[in-house]
């Protein structure tokens, strides 16, 4: 399967994407990087690794869904099967998840349904939880409530802060991702209801 990664920053996740591409661990063929930022460094790190890449200007777009059809046609243009979300700070519309229904995935910082939004990993160790983690999900209308599609727990120790906390947050997601985006390349994935279950 062809798949293509949205991401506005730094682009830990994607190069994580990309190096699980090139060792063989994602079955699929990465041909996008679509950014909402021109100075992304996910578009320079994909430029490295000579995946294509296309820079969309939010500016030029009188609303969200009109920017989203201008991404959507970048996909189709590159016959894209799936599209995974890598720190792409966009709320999608209801065009963008229909054109691509149950084939979005995103990575949040938290065991969903606990801790949603933008600020999870400070939120949980403010709430002052023992465990915390990752979760793959599918994305829906809803902020962070699509199908889960894997979870792993994170322990938090009482010497942990927010900056450790991150550290180690971020060298799960970069094996778990990788893992999820795979499992669905391969089509192991299977919805039912609220449920994924691998084929």
């Amino acid at each position: 399967m062809n798949f293509a990664v949205l991401a506005s920053g730094n682009g830990s996740n994607l190069q994580a994407i990309i190096n699980a591409v090139k060792a063989g661990k994602i079955k699929g063929h990465l041909v996008l990087v679509v950014s909402d930022r021109e100075n992304a460094f996910a578009l320079k790190r994909a430029r490295k690794a000579k995946v294509p890449t296309a820079f969309v200007d939010p500016k030029q777009f009188s609303d969200r869904e009109s920017f989203d059809r201008a991404v959507v046609e970048k996909l189709r243009q590159s016959s894209v099967d799936f599209v995974a979300l890598a720190g792409f700070m966009r709320i999608l519309s209801s065009y963008f998840i229909n054109a691509y229904r149950d084939k979005i995935l995103n990575i949040h910082p938290a065991l969903l349904p606990a801790f949603k939004g933008s600020h999870a990993i400070k939120d949980a160790l403010e709430y002052g939880v023992k465990v915390t983690g990752l979760t793959v999900h599918f994305v829906d209308e809803q902020v962070d409530h699509g199908v889960i599609i894997l979870q792993e727990a994170v322990p938090i120790h009482p010497t942990d802060t927010l900056e450790k906390l991150e550290k180690t947050m971020h060298s799960v997601e970069h094996k778990l991702y990788p893992k999820a985006i795979d499992l669905f390349a391969r089509g192991k994935l299977e919805i039912r209801g609220r449920m994924v279950r691998l084929r």
